[in-house]
């Protein structure tokens, strides 16, 4: 017998990394955005997602997806949804870092950065597990609308960085944690919320919340919800049409007496991707739910949730990124091709670079994004307050161009591990099939774009914050201040009608977008990422694909930090 199988020229296993550390641009955002002394703790997460065991805890949670349990053995309804323990092991790691709530729990001028870069390092290496996390951060300003019993008995919980994954109530049964989710879309609906047929009817003035009527007005709901992920959270903000209109209700799992609400998980969604993450479809009948906000004010209401999920949505495609960059350049460092390794092949090491431009310009963005959320907790900032009406446009605009980036991104670096990266072995796979999802997610491509136009029409004050942003970045580059006024004339054309403008919305967010990024790197990134930015981004030196630099561009500089 001939002993065929040696394996060669295969690149070793990616493990044993700080995934924090090796993130040059991120380490660079949180020194600048961040608190002082965040460092520490996250290269502690940079280590544990880093490390063999949780990648394959991350494997293991996706190719063991969630399994739902209607009834249990005796024929009683339960509607519970059983996780693999690797999933429960890096959900607990990533709510005892505090990538859920910590901002909240400590506020502070810098406290959305060091949350946002340990949830990025999670999302990095398991995305499914950050549906849950994402919703819980987001749910905070929500809950502090709730009437005080409710919001008092619930806030300590969505803070707390505990995790426990089964249901529980109060009494002995009292959970000292909390996970909150969201359900809004209907079968006939989807992102037109206020076509949602469900159901919201009076109880009482007081209802039976705490047993004295501490968390104020109570309904039941009745209807359905088409798309309701995480269903074993803790509760839910659900919108419903009550009698004066859409309105918002918080919907616990477990009611204060300790019994089930009536939360019915009809299936399991068989998703493209994201399968670690339970998404349910679940009907009410009878469901009780306590008002939060003004009845008829749910959109009003919930929207501070969206608009954080959508936040998360532009941190979660950044991680994906960098994911996708990190596992290309590892392998073109230690594969041989032809004669040399791929690194030292022009035409591979274009390609890893230009991955590399996209990803960095998409962590800068999702980290100053984040720090424009501090002032929520804080107060306003020395800059006089304008960062909620700079947010409101950045983040949409974000959302929409930086989340749209990401499924092309993953196939290009997929592309470069070759046949490896097409297999359920390597982690790109994965990650191909879940970009898309934070594209569609809280508002997909239209709907985001037509929110830029929304924004124009009843908030210029947010469009003279974001341009008072990026026009720091001027005066340094001519392909930047072309850029610039380009898209201060497309803004001024689509101003004088935006009623007969939609479709130019899908335009504007993009020209949008890409000066963001720009202005961010001009400002914060060294002159090869720039000078490769804004010739392939802004200028006509670009291709249709990845890897099409022009010449001059820095590739050495520009993979020394990749």
């Amino acid at each position: 017998m001939i002993d065929t199988h040696e394996v060669e020229n295969q690149p070793p296993p990616r493990d044993g990394i700080d995934e924090f550390a090796a993130n040059i641009p991120l380490v660079e955002a949180v020194a600048r955005w961040g608190r002082a002394g965040a460092a520490s703790a996250l290269h502690d997460v940079g280590t544990l997602v880093g490390s063999a065991a949780f990648q394959r805890d991350a494997e293991r949670a996706h190719t063991h997806p969630p399994v739902l349990h209607t009834h249990d053995h005796w024929g009683n309804r339960v509607d519970e949804v059983e996780y693999d323990d690797a999933y429960h092991r890096i959900m607990a790691a990533a709510v005892g870092a505090g990538a859920h709530t910590s901002a909240w729990a400590s506020p502070a001028p810098g406290a959305n950065v060091d949350r946002a870069a340990a949830f990025f390092l999670f999302a990095q290496v398991e995305p499914g597990h950050a549906c849950p996390v994402s919703m819980t951060h987001a749910a905070v300003p929500v809950l502090e609308l709730a009437a005080s019993g409710l919001r008092d008995e619930w806030m300590p919980r969505l803070l707390s960085r505990e995790y426990e994954p089964r249901l529980g109530g109060r009494g002995h049964d009292a959970k000292t944690s909390a996970l909150v989710g969201m359900a809004m879309t209907e079968r006939q609906g989807g992102s037109d919320v206020r076509a949602n047929s469900t159901r919201a009817e009076p109880v009482g003035a007081t209802g039976t919340g705490g047993g004295d009527g501490s968390w104020g007005r109570e309904f039941r709901l009745t209807g359905h919800k088409w798309f309701c992920s995480a269903p074993m959270s803790d509760a839910f903000f659900v919108l419903a049409q009550a009698p004066g209109g859409l309105s918002c209700f918080f919907v616990p799992r477990v009611l204060p007496d300790g019994s089930r609400n009536r939360f019915r998980i009809q299936r399991l969604k068989d998703k493209l991707g994201n399968r670690s993450n339970a998404s349910s479809e679940v009907e009410f009948g009878g469901t009780s739910g306590w008002l939060v906000g003004d009845e008829g004010r749910g959109v009003a209401t919930i929207v501070q949730m969206v608009t954080r999920t959508r936040l998360d949505c532009v941190i979660g495609t950044a991680a994906g990124m960098r994911q996708s960059v990190a596992e290309a350049a590892w392998h073109v460092r230690h594969r041989a091709a032809f004669g040399s390794l791929l690194i030292d092949q022009p035409a591979m090491s274009a390609v890893v670079a230009d991955l590399a431009v996209e990803s960095e310009a998409a962590t800068l963005t999702a980290m100053r994004l984040a720090r424009a959320y501090d002032e929520d907790a804080t107060g306003p900032d020395s800059s006089g307050g304008s960062e909620p009406a700079f947010r409101r446009l950045a983040t949409a605009v974000s959302k929409y161009w930086v989340c749209k980036r990401g499924p092309g991104h993953a196939y290009e670096a997929l592309e470069c591990l070759g046949g490896n990266g097409y297999t359920e072995a390597f982690p790109l796979a994965r990650r191909y099939r879940e970009q898309p999802l934070l594209a569609i997610w809280e508002g997909s491509g239209n709907v985001i774009a037509l929110d830029v136009l929304r924004v124009l029409d009843r908030e210029p004050e947010a469009f003279e914050a974001f341009f008072d942003e990026v026009g720091a970045a001027a005066g340094e580059l001519a392909g930047f201040d072309l850029a610039l006024a380009e898209a201060k004339a497309v803004v001024q054309e689509v101003s004088t009608d935006v009623a007969g403008s939609p479709s130019r919305a899908r335009e504007l967010a993009e020209r949008l977008a890409l000066v963001l990024q720009a202005a961010l790197l001009v400002q914060h990134a060294p002159g090869a990422v720039v000078d490769a930015f804004v010739r392939t981004r802004l200028g006509d030196d670009g291709g249709m694909f990845y890897g099409t630099l022009p010449p001059g561009v820095d590739v050495a500089a520009i993979l020394a930090r990749a």
